[in-house]
């Protein structure tokens, strides 16, 4: 799809997020959209077919289109808590290895009925990450070599929260430290740790759209190729085990799933 078409579809999924166009209504007809959205009826037939097929809309009668039924947010939670359960009972820690990267302890801990016992945990830096989208649905990334698994692949940039410093500006100044585009704006997704039982490594997802270039990298040792990747060759990247770290699929993830239902996000 090209810019005109891309304009159009994203017009279109904000009527229906901004409550325009609400569950069950008629879109306009493809007349009326045509001229309202300045395009042909062929590039907007494309637009329509890929609502369709992402279930954004439904089609009637070949050239009918209706917005898909939805239910509201509330009515999609489909689990609640299960009420107070007993924590485990945390008697005290000694660490075992320290450095500004790095640290090792063993926690004394007591689960419920069991006795207790020392538990290793490994506490890493906070991390923000960010992922910026432009107007042609492509992903800022960058092709990298990673000497711990010993491989290259491509990974969203972002780096370590420095004390005192907000995970949103981190996000910012490593998108533009690593590969010369300063991102129009982003905004926090979701926060997560990516090894739950044994590792403490907050790690916070920021998404955007759109940046401004503003030269080349300045952080050497974290650069790699920087280039705007399809967000449709995201699937095969991952069958292919191109992606590299957890933060990275999770925000891709992210967009993905948003250009499935066509929600409006930061990044869309």
């Amino acid at each position: 799809m090209g810019p005109k078409t891309e304009r159009v579809d994203k017009t279109i999924r904000e009527w229906i997020m901004s409550g325009r166009l609400s569950p069950g209504d008629k879109l306009p007809s493809e007349r009326t959209l045509s001229e309202q959205l300045d395009i042909g009826r062929t590039a907007l037939r494309q637009v329509l077919a890929r609502l369709v097929a992402e279930g954004v809309v439904e089609v009637r009668n070949r050239s009918s289109y209706l917005v898909s039924p939805r239910p509201a947010a509330a009515e999609r939670v489909s689990t609640s808590s299960p009420g107070p359960l007993e924590p485990w009972q945390i008697h005290g820690e000694r660490t075992v290895y320290d450095n500004r990267w790095v640290q090792l302890a063993l926690v004394d801990v007591e689960p419920p009925g069991v006795e207790r016992f020392e538990h290793h945990v490994v506490r890493l830096q906070h991390v923000a990450i960010a992922a910026v989208v432009d107007d042609q649905d492509r992903v800022l990334m960058l092709w990298r070599y990673r000497f711990v698994p010993d491989k290259w692949g491509w990974e969203l940039p972002g780096g370590i929260v420095d004390a005192g410093e907000e995970a949103l500006a981190t996000a910012m100044r490593e998108t533009e430290e690593e590969t010369g585009w300063r991102p129009a704006l982003l905004e926090h997704v979701v926060t997560y740790q990516p090894m739950v039982g044994m590792v403490d490594s907050p790690h916070e997802i920021f998404v955007g759209h759109g940046a401004e270039h503003v030269g080349d990298p300045t952080d050497v040792e974290e650069a790699g190729h920087v280039a705007w990747v399809p967000l449709s060759d995201v699937p095969g990247l991952m069958a292919r085990d191109e992606l590299m770290g957890s933060g990275t699929l999770v925000a891709l993830l992210h967009l993905l799933a948003n250009r499935r239902t066509g929600s409006v996000t930061a990044a869309s």
